[in-house]
């Protein structure tokens, strides 16, 4: 059965997608010459991100954000300010292209220019989330290469777990405690609504109660153009206001990590 820090029955980590200008470059090139899409982007790095760090500072939590290494060239000061709040900054590509679109070569140098972005600004990089949450074959290989502790990208468990081929420890995603299939829209096509917090709500608490009765780990997946509008931003300290009250371990998924590495392999509460 796991154990949990600080006598804890359940963990969690609070955890945004710094996706800015460049998730809408890498969707489509041709966004380049949008400025009405690209500030869709832009509106993270400077309204989202610094409301979201005032949000945490209020709750005392500490949070990670996944950065583009080409964000994080357009918008320094908000990764320097992410960091000067002692948030985890990870990897999350340089350009937001999914690398089962690449050659192994262009793994590489996406993942290594990525690392020199984010380390240049200060950041101490040893997780990755992936631009697509999918993996090429060459992706464990490079992670390890590059040292990298952890990977948060597959949604195959509600518990963070050591990958059987690599000395990586895997920290798990899911849709359903993503806000970007609520709330994404992309106004070329018109087919996606958009949900209310409310709604949103009524799937999230449901999910955190019952990865909770298990003493499992809910990762909690945000994006900071999204959850970074004020009505979201009130839901989302709802949710956090609930985990703390339920009995979670909030903790950047590093330490996440670095718990199941240490105390590992972990194992739900089934039928306690």
């Amino acid at each position: 059965m796991t154990t949990w820090p600080d006598g804890k029955s359940y963990a969690a980590t609070v955890s945004f997608d710094f996706d800015a200008e460049e998730v809408w470059l890498g969707e489509n090139p041709a966004n380049a010459s949008a400025p009405g899409v690209l500030s869709q982007g832009a509106y993270g790095p400077k309204v989202g991100v610094p409301l979201i760090l005032d949000l945490l500072e209020r709750r005392g939590v500490r949070a990670t954000f996944y950065v583009c290494g080409k964000d994080a060239l357009r918008h320094p000061q908000a990764v320097r300010d992410i960091i000067a709040a002692r948030h985890e900054v990870a990897h999350h590509g340089h350009s937001h292209t999914s690398p089962t679109t690449l050659s192994p070569e262009e793994e590489r140098e996406e993942l290594y220019a990525g690392l020199e972005a984010l380390r240049d600004l200060g950041a101490e990089v040893v997780g990755y989330r992936s631009p697509s949450w999918d993996f090429s074959s060459s992706t464990l290989d490079l992670l390890v290469e590059a040292g990298f502790a952890y990977s948060s990208n597959l949604l195959d468990h509600i518990l963070p777990y050591r990958h059987t081929t690599h000395d990586l420890i895997e920290v798990p995603v899911s849709w359903i405690l993503d806000d970007a299939p609520h709330f994404w829209f992309a106004n070329d096509t018109w087919e996606k609504t958009i949900r209310s917090p409310r709604e949103v709500l009524d799937v999230w608490l449901p999910e955190i109660d019952g990865i909770a009765r298990l003493g499992g780990h809910v990762m909690i997946t945000t994006h900071p153009m999204l959850s970074g509008r004020p009505s979201r931003l009130a839901m989302l300290e709802t949710v956090i206001a609930h985990l703390q009250e339920t009995g979670a371990w909030i903790a950047p998924t590093h330490e996440i990590a670095a718990h199941a590495r240490a105390h590992g392999p972990l194992e739900l509460r089934i039928g306690a």
